[in-house]
């Protein structure tokens, strides 16, 4: 006969290579029950996805996610308690988009209370590159009191595969970084997120990529916040990294000390984007804001025009989505 010991054994080395059933599974690096990595129990989720609680800690992994309706939570107090980070740059990991730490490809992915980070620049070996903490390219993908970490392009905020657009939402969430560390081509909307720029000769908070007029996408920033450390020069909201940029900053208060042209060129003396984008602002505030000083092809909105680019608006009605995610968080 089988003994208890290892028919417990077994058992759980059953439970932790198997698809899950319903329920939450549990990530902890001190807890045996729990899976150990993030990695482990996203692939033990069943292929419609589910929820996973983290407990408080640093999980230093290159994470996966392409399942849909996949829900990432921190158990911490606060998000700065439980860490999903990983170092690669673009110059070792084969390029921008396979740097990230956490990619999310699948569909309804959510994630709250916890940090995503990409420490590569934090290592002085280490040559300045790209270096992505996350990669966003699944549908109705929404943040919550989400810290994103890192330096040089921090948050990929894209479409997804075949040109299919990608809308996200993210809420209270902190996102720090220099150079173009928001950046991509979805229809992404930042609501009470604090946007902060680290010291560096040259800060972007925003490199948005619509291609082409017909695309439905665009950055919107709804009551935020920008900051910046006392090192940070040569500050902008953004230049556009496709000509078609689109990037809109609503009732935004901006604590950084902002070029007055507000935005700029990509490659000033090479490149001629600013014609092409479209870059507005509505009742901006703090220093950096400069009104009557703006870049001549950008934009004061009128109230009207404000709130064609509000919440409702902009995703044209559907936000049910957003909706049930916020309900499961207040939870």
């Amino acid at each position: 006969m089988m003994s208890r010991t290892l028919r417990g054994g077994l058992l759980a080395g059953m439970l932790m290579t198997s698809p899950a059933v319903a329920g939450t599974l549990k990530v902890s690096a001190s807890d045996p029950a729990a899976y150990h990595t993030v990695q482990a129990a996203v692939d033990a989720l069943p292929d419609t996805g589910g929820d996973i609680d983290i407990a408080p800690g640093t999980y230093r992994e290159k994470i996966v996610v392409a399942k849909n309706g996949v829900h990432l939570h921190g158990t911490g107090a606060k998000p700065d308690d439980t860490v999903l980070v990983y170092g690669d740059g673009a110059s070792n990991a084969g390029g921008t988009f396979k740097s990230y730490s956490v990619l999310a490809s699948g569909d309804d992915f959510s994630a709250s209370n916890l940090t995503i980070q990409n420490d590569y620049w934090l290592n002085p070996d280490n040559k300045p590159s790209q270096a992505v903490a996350l990669n966003l390219t699944g549908d109705r993908a929404v943040l919550t009191h989400v810290r994103l970490l890192g330096h040089q392009d921090t948050l990929y905020a894209n479409k997804g595969t075949a040109g299919r657009m990608s809308r996200q939402y993210f809420s209270d969430c902190y996102i720090e970084g220099h150079v173009d560390f928001i950046f991509g081509n979805a229809k992404a909307y930042f609501k009470n997120c604090h946007i902060h720029g680290l010291a560096h000769q040259s800060v972007m908070y925003t490199a948005q990529s619509k291609n082409s007029p017909t695309e439905d996408s665009a950055y919107v920033f709804d009551h935020c916040t920008l900051t910046a450390e006392a090192g940070a020069q040569d500050i902008a909201l953004g230049r556009a990294w496709r000509p078609y940029a689109t990037v809109i900053f609503l009732d935004t208060d901006m604590q950084a000390n902002i070029i007055k042209a507000g935005w700029r060129e990509w490659t000033p003396g090479k490149t001629n984007t600013l014609p092409f984008a479209y870059y507005a602002e509505y009742r901006s505030t703090g220093p950096g804001a400069n009104p009557t000083g703006r870049e001549p092809y950008s934009l004061q909105l009128t109230d009207a025009q404000a709130a064609s680019w509000r919440l409702d608006a902009f995703f044209k009605g559907d936000t049910a989505w957003i909706h049930q995610e916020t309900k499961r968080e207040a939870k």
